[in-house]
């Protein structure tokens, strides 16, 4: 194995040139790679009705093709699911990703394409590698397996005599990975693909915590369950006893921050190392490039033209849309894509920040529709997360999920914010940590501030805590266990919390 890690660091090494080259020209990239894509996709009968040909700059492809969302976009999706080709796209389509539809109720399937496939998602995890290995020269991880937890695919049942399929990206990534990502990945694919994800948990476990991993990738939540099965199996206090090897952890779907007491407790180990990614359904978009910063870089060069929309444009009837060169340091955008996969001036449902402009850094900070901004109090995601693991910090607590919707005007009632939060390990004050919680928010949203001010309109929050559990068995009542599906943090209706308190209300009866 020694001679297969020194070949794949030298191979991955290799990479960083090129990384470095989108760094020094960003916008130069971004618009050479807008011309290729309009080339080719102008015969495509989304190109011909927009009139691609006849696109020779970014201002007249921003006045021509409008801002699409999905539900606007479905028509074509649809019909490539039904097995039209031709429509986004030029190459023929037959995988699509499922997404979790946390942005609304029902599922979204995004087109992926052979070109979005090798040139973004495979090309960000090989380079997500390339950036590992060259920060940490000395890793090893390739002296071992790397554990990766994805999701499920299944035919697609809108054309299922075409061999056409859909699932979590995760899982039509893990299919179609060339045969040496193959070889240095745990478990099988017939295992790592189940879509009984309990069972899966479960066989997992029992095939990996006899082998030497020293990688592992995913969604902190699934990975915590596999890692506690896995304690719980081998009888240890904590991995490191099983994997004495294991040197990094690559996540991503949900901010880290809340979780990592959590891994520190079964990760005891100071030179672990935590990398986050941002990889989409619709695409790869950035990579933690630094040692010590959680920043991501954006990622220029993989078949996605980036524009942005500012959040406060957002509810305008026509908003405006900015290229990257005109973006601003630690504003809150909407972030619109027009990628290789077919998705032309797509909305994709994301909120980012920008940390750095030389190279573009960006943290996400939130959804457009994961938010709460009920009374005009405009909280996003990350100020939630910011505020809880504050809360977590100051009483010597950590969670496992939350989520988080308002409380509306009734009557002489005013407004507030209610929260269902689970502890793995609970506050040792609940009133302090509900004050804490209250305070940081306030510090850190000048907004939501002004509402509470002498409880002028909004009054401190009500939260409930629940017992360790609650959120997997709601998610599993949902149908939404595993791959990318996550607990949705923040919702400006109260769908999620009414329908999480009458389950705990049928349960106590």
């Amino acid at each position: 194995m020694s001679l297969i890690n020194s070949i794949l660091t030298w191979v991955m090494k290799k990479r960083i040139h090129d990384i470095e080259l989108f760094m020094k020209y960003p916008h130069e990239v971004q618009h050479e790679l807008l011309t290729g894509l309009l080339e080719k996709g102008k015969n495509t009968e989304f190109g011909k009705k927009f009139g691609f040909s006849d696109i020779k700059t970014y201002e007249e492809y921003r006045e021509r093709v409008p801002v699409q969302t999905y539900e606007q976009m479905f028509p074509y999706i649809e019909r490539l699911m039904r097995g039209e080709q031709n429509i986004l796209w030029p190459t023929e389509v037959t995988w699509f990703a499922k997404s979790s539809g946390t942005t609304n109720a029902r599922s979204k399937f995004i087109p992926v394409t052979t070109e979005a496939l090798e040139d973004c998602h495979f090309k960000g995890g090989k380079d997500l590698i390339s950036i590992y290995i060259n920060n940490y020269p000395m890793s090893r991880m390739f002296s071992g397996k790397g554990l990766a937890i994805g999701g499920s695919h299944q035919i697609n049942e809108f054309n299922p005599s075409q061999n056409s399929y859909y699932g979590d990206v995760s899982a039509v990534i893990m299919k179609n990975l060339p045969l040496w990502a193959q070889m240095i990945r745990t478990p099988s694919l017939d295992v790592a693909l189940m879509d009984e994800w309990e069972e899966k948990i479960e066989k997992m476990a029992r095939i990996t915590m006899d082998q030497n991993v020293t990688s592992l990738s995913g969604v902190p939540t699934w990975t915590i369950l596999l890692l506690q099965k896995i304690m719980e199996n081998k009888g240890v206090d904590n991995i490191k006893e099983v994997w004495p090897n294991l040197e990094v952890f690559f996540h991503g779907a949900v901010a880290f921050t809340p979780y990592r007491p959590v891994f520190r407790s079964i990760i005891p180990d100071e030179e672990m190392r935590y990398v986050e990614t941002y990889n989409a359904s619709e695409g790869f978009f950035g990579i933690q490039d630094q040692k010590n910063s959680d920043e991501l870089l954006l990622m220029l060069d993989y078949g996605i033209f980036y524009e942005f929309i500012p959040f406060e444009e957002l509810e305008n009837e026509n908003p405006k849309v900015i290229p990257l060169q005109d973006v601003e340091l630690d504003k809150n955008y909407a972030m619109v894509i027009t990628t290789n996969a077919g998705l032309w001036r797509y909305s994709i449902g994301d909120t980012v920040k920008f940390t750095s402009l030389s190279p573009y850094r960006i943290r996400i900070s939130g959804r457009t529709k994961h938010f709460i901004n009920a009374f005009g109090e405009e909280v996003v995601v990350e100020n939630a997360e910011t505020a809880i693991t504050y809360a977590c910090e100051m009483t010597h607590a950590s969670i496992d999920n939350f989520t988080a919707a308002p409380i509306f005007f009734e009557g002489n009632a005013k407004g507030s914010h209610e929260w269902i939060i689970e502890f793995k390990t609970p506050p040792d004050n609940r009133e302090e940590f509900n004050q804490l919680l209250d305070k940081k928010l306030r510090e850190i949203n000048s907004d939501y501030d002004a509402k509470r001010y002498h409880n002028m309109a909004l009054v401190p929050p009500t939260i409930h805590y629940v017992e360790p559990g609650t959120f997997y068995r709601w998610m599993k009542k949902r149908n939404k266990l595993g791959g990318q599906n996550k607990v949705p943090r923040l919702s400006n209706s109260r769908e999620y919390v009414e329908d999480i308190l009458a389950m705990l209300s049928q349960l106590s009866t």
